[in-house]
């Protein structure tokens, strides 16, 4: 039952806080035992969302279909008293206003563009994040104990018809060691006082920083946003040192320069609200010379034959050597967006993509200098693992894959029988104006049980 696992998925993003802008005379259209459905929200999810990032409408019955199941979750949640703390739901609601942020340029457009400040969007999108938490909990619940055989996904691979089975492009598994070189001492110390420089002008009123980080900060955003970031105290993806220097400033206050796993910073702070601050700062990164970059080749040259003899595993290669933070989670394994270690050419770095040729599986590749996205300079191997060719999906190359889909089929049943259950339990109210709806089957015939 599709349309249930996509009720969950639902986003009540910004066009629900702008409700507010009546596009249609608002109505209620569904009730699902105390819970509400609004034509604005239908109206919203199916149309002015998608005509904001450029896509068709959807179809309006699916939508309401999809928020009526939702309803149904949450009312059962709350029955069930599934725990959904405030915690969580504060950490949704600034994650979301952060991303709208981002999207219109600034906490001022954002806010000029809903015509209301931030306290008061995330007070109006609280209520829909509290029930989408509440829902996803339910289904959680309701399908955490399903699980999968291999006679059940040999049985579920044999039911699909030959023409329909997936033709996969070929997918590979890699692993890497990353070394970032040391600057030497005098790079370092020409790094900072240039910062003190631009700290001096900065606070001198003869040069501002938006200008300053445009022309000289090695953060490559900077050329277009001078240097500008919008921090949330709650938010983890900050480097500490940055956090802390950047919330212990004042309005205007420029700090001291400091240190992060970036490089060297002077941050400005220039508005505080609360647990919210807007700051700019210029990132200087101590340039490494060819005696550093030499030393860290060497090093990793060392790391691989030890690898090829066998004196040593990788994941304890990565986790006493790799200056990657996040390989020490994965061992070193590659992870795609999607978090699976199989990936195919497209989603690989240039620079992978290059030390892969000639590799089979099993093969280290040569220590070699790259870049990263933040312009830090450093030197990888990289160990190909394995490598398909591309071919027709079959249950002996791709189990796992096939596995999963046969879970999520599974799942999707055991949720169609207990929401079948569910529904004549249910006080269902749907508007005329929906009768149409052939989708809507199964809640007019919650609505004629009940009415017997």
């Amino acid at each position: 039952m599709k349309k249930i696992i996509l009720a969950l998925a639902t986003v009540f993003g910004l066009a629900t806080c702008f409700a507010q802008q009546k596009v249609v005379a608002d109505k209620i259209c569904g009730i699902v035992g105390d819970k509400i459905v609004l034509k604005s929200e239908v109206y919203s999810a199916a149309v002015a969302d998608p005509a904001r990032q450029g896509l068709p409408p959807q179809d309006q019955c699916a939508i309401f279909d999809q928020m009526l199941i939702s309803k149904a979750l949450v009312l059962q949640a709350e029955k069930d008293s599934l725990p959904v703390s405030d915690e969580d739901v504060d950490a949704e609601l600034d994650q979301r206003v952060r991303f709208f942020v981002g999207q219109y340029g600034g906490k001022d457009q954002l806010e000029q563009i809903a015509g209301k400040s931030i306290y008061q969007l995330k007070e109006d999108m609280r209520p829909a994040i509290r029930e989408q938490r509440l829902a996803s909990a339910m289904r959680n619940k309701i399908v955490q104990e399903v699980k999968i055989t291999p006679a059940e996904v040999k049985e579920f691979f044999d039911r699909i018809p030959k023409d329909k089975l997936q033709f996969l492009e070929s997918q590979i598994q890699i692993r890497e060691i990353v070394v970032f070189p040391k600057a030497s001492r005098d790079i370092e110390k020409l790094a900072m006082d240039e910062l003190n420089e631009y700290k001096r002008q900065i606070e001198a009123g003869t040069k501002k920083i938006d200008m300053l980080a445009k022309l000289y900060s090695d953060d490559p955003a900077a050329k277009e946003n001078g240097g500008r970031y919008d921090m949330n105290r709650a938010d983890k993806q900050w480097d500490p040192a940055f956090m802390s220097n950047a919330f212990r400033l004042k309005e205007g206050q420029v700090s001291p320069v400091f240190k992060s796993k970036f490089g060297y910073h002077i941050i400005q702070l220039e508005t505080k609200n609360g647990d919210d601050i807007v700051v700019k700062h210029i990132l200087r990164i101590p340039q490494i010379t060819d005696p550093e970059i030499k030393e860290a080749t060497l090093k990793l040259d060392t790391i691989r034959k030890a690898l090829i003899d066998g004196y040593i595993g990788f994941g304890e290669a990565v986790a006493r050597f790799s200056d990657d933070d996040q390989a020490k989670f994965t061992a070193g394994m590659k992870l795609g967006k999607d978090g699976s270690s199989y990936l195919t050419i497209d989603q690989l770095d240039k620079d992978n993509v290059l030390l892969l040729k000639g590799l089979k599986p099993g093969d280290y590749s040569q220590p070699t200098v790259f870049t990263d996205a933040t312009g830090k300079k450093g030197v990888h191997i990289i160990q190909l693992v394995t490598r398909s060719e591309p071919h027709v999906e079959n249950l002996r190359d791709d189990y796992n894959l096939i596995a999963q889909r046969a879970l999520d089929e599974k799942k999707s049943g055991v949720m169609e029988k207990w929401f079948i259950s569910k529904i004549p339990t249910y006080f269902v109210m749907i508007d005329s104006e929906f009768k149409k709806c052939g989708n809507l089957a199964k809640w007019e015939s919650a609505i004629s049980t009940a009415s017997n």
